[in-house]
Parts: C-alpha cells; sequence; structure tokens
C-alpha cells in the first residue's frame, strides 16, 4: 500500500508566484480572500509578494510561507480525497512546523496565521536594535559535526538545524558568522548565506519563549487527523499537549530534520508532496531516500497535472 506525506517548507524560497497554483481553484481564491492577509501584513499581499525587501523580512516571511502553505493544502484537499490518497503523517521544516497542524486538522487555517504572525513579532523582537545585534543564519556542507562544532564553539555560534551528515544550518549574530566563515572554509567546509534575518532554532530565541509558551497555551489545539513529525524530537505527536511542547522548543532547539527524514521512511512513506514554496524539503528527502517519490507543488503548471501525478504515484 502506498503511504503519502505532506511536507511544509520553512521560509528562504519565497517568490511573488507563490500562490498562483493554489489559486486555480476558485474555492482557495474564495479561502486566501477571507483569511485577510492584509490584516497581518498592513498592507495588500501582492505589494510584499512584489517587492523582495519586503518579501524575506522575518515579519512577513512567516506569515507567507505559511499561508501559502495552507492555499495549497485547501486547493490539494479536495483532490486527495477523489483520489483516496489520505496522507498518513505530515512533516514541518522549521515554521512550516506550524502549518503543518494545519494541514492535520488540529489548527484552522486562521489559527494558523495568527500562530504564525505571533511566533514572527516575537522573535524579531529576540533580536537587539543595533548592527552588533543583526543576526543571520547561514548554510554549511562539506564537514562533519565534530569539525564545525569546534569553529561554532569559538565564535559563539550554533548548529540550528542538521540536515545530514555534513550539512548543516548555522545560526547566530552576524559579526559571529562574518569571523567564523573564512576558518570553515579553511577546513574545507563550503559556505552560503540563508536568506532569513534571526537565528532561529538557536538560544538566541529564548527571550521569544516565555512569551510564545503563553502564545501557545491559548491556542485551540485539536487532535491532529494524522501524526505530525516534530523537527526538534524526530518523532511522531498525536496530542494537543505534545504539539504546544515541541513548538515551543523548537523556537530555541537545533532541528533534527535528517533525522526526521529517516522516520519518515521509517514510516513505510512512499509517496511525499511539498506544498510550497520552493521544493528543498522534497529534494532533500529524494536524496536522502531515492525509494522515496518526491515532488513539490511547484514542480506543476496545473492543479489537474498535479492531480494526475498523485494518482499514478499513489496507486497501489
Amino acid at each position: 500500500m502506498r503511504r503519502l506525506a505532506i511536507l511544509c517548507p520553512g521560509q528562504g524560497a519565497q517568490h511573488p508566484h507563490m500562490f498562483d497554483l493554489a489559486c486555480q481553484d476558485a474555492d482557495t481564491r474564495a479561502q486566501l480572500e477571507q483569511w485577510d492577509l492584509p490584516r497581518y501584513l498592513g498592507m495588500p499581499l501582492q505589494q510584499v509578494l512584489d517587492d523582495p525587501g519586503l518579501m524575506f523580512r522575518n515579519r512577513y516571511a512567516q506569515l507567507l510561507v505559511v499561508a501559502a502553505a495552507m492555499a495549497a493544502w485547501t486547493s490539494l484537499q479536495k483532490l486527495l480525497q477523489q483520489l483516496s490518497a489520505e496522507p498518513v503523517m505530515v512533516m514541518g521544516y522549521s515554521i512550516g512546523e506550524i502549518a503543518a497542524y494545519g494541514v492535520a486538522g488540529s489548527l484552522t487555517a486562521s489559527e494558523v496565521l495568527s500562530l504564525a504572525h505571533a511566533r514572527a513579532q516575537l522573535m524579531d523582537g529576540a533580536r537587539g536594535s543595533g548592527p552588533l545585534q543583526a543576526q543571520a543564519m547561514l548554510s554549511v556542507t562539506g564537514l562533519p559535526l565534530e569539525a564545525l562544532g569546534r569553529v561554532l564553539r569559538q565564535h559563539g555560534l550554533y548548529i540550528a538545524i542538521v540536515v545530514a551528515e555534513t550539512s548543516f544550518i548555522v545560526g547566530g549574530l552576524s559579526s559571529s558568522m562574518a569571523a567564523a566563515a573564512p576558518a570553515i572554509q579553511q577546513l574545507g567546509g563550503e559556505t552560503n548565506p540563508i536568506p532569513v534575518e534571526i537565528a532561529s532554532h538557536t538560544p538566541l530565541m529564548l527571550p521569544a519563549a516565555a512569551a510564545f509558551r503563553r502564545v501557545l497555551d491559548v491556542t485551540a489545539f485539536k487532535e491532529p487527523r494524522v501524526p505530525v513529525m516534530s523537527g526538534a524530537g524526530a518523532e511522531l505527536l498525536g496530542s494537543p499537549s505534545q504539539a504546544r511542547a515541541h513548538l515551543l522548543r523548537q523556537l530555541t532547539d537545533s532541528i533534527r530534520w535528517s533525522d526526521c527524514m529517516d522516520a519518515c521512511a521509517e514510516q513505510g512513506v512512499t509517496v511525499a508532496l511539498e506544498l510550497g514554496p520552493g521544493a528543498a524539503l522534497s529534494r532533500m528527502l529524494q536524496k536522502r531516500h531515492p525509494h522515496i517519490a518526491c515532488r513539490s507543488l511547484q514542480d506543476f503548471r496545473s492543479l489537474e497535472g498535479l492531480a494526475g501525478w498523485i494518482g499514478t504515484a499513489c496507486q497501489d
């Protein structure tokens, strides 16, 4: 039996057309209007999408990513029901873990947006205001954890996400990142900046944790219809109390994405669909577990084409 997983991405791959495929569905367009994104953004959605300087700012980026995932899921649900291809689990990467609870039916779309908006504001508030307090994230590949860890400790930096045995996302102060990059490169590591302006999943987010706990406590989580993978724990969760605990934990703890992908394979998943924007998660999972058929919504030009692939991929 074919087993489908839904993947909800984090920020970094936003683009002006990130809602286009989902909005080919009339019901999704209507839902998007009802969600009233300008109320959170402070301006029309298209104005943010047309301006890269806004689209990648944390206060907008987190909201855009979860809204795009929920719009994609809204358009996808009917197709999956028609094809009898219901997912068996949901995985969310960073802010995508909040969208995952929307996909799993634990939160409504409006609750997902409200929670993401609050998270972004609190994380922005955890940054200092001066240039010396600026934060950043950096992709590092080609070094094992032990070698990279020595450099990071010297410069007060942290592993934010473990992608693979020699692939990591690092978080910390921008000034420390600039100082550490040459040492990483000298050891043979390759570095690339990530378009994220906060040090997510590191202790630098501790100032946001207490307030985010209060937000989570008053958010009306329901029992999810399908289990959600915890990024920080790399385990499947199925209760509101677990959801609150692990969403709080991932604010300051490393995301164990390589372990999450392995757990996905161990659960017998054979098909994975990423809701977008971007296709990074589906490509990572395909590379690590080639037997899983992986695609992203952005690979398709129409919902009909998407339905055709799902129908074929999910056949017994």
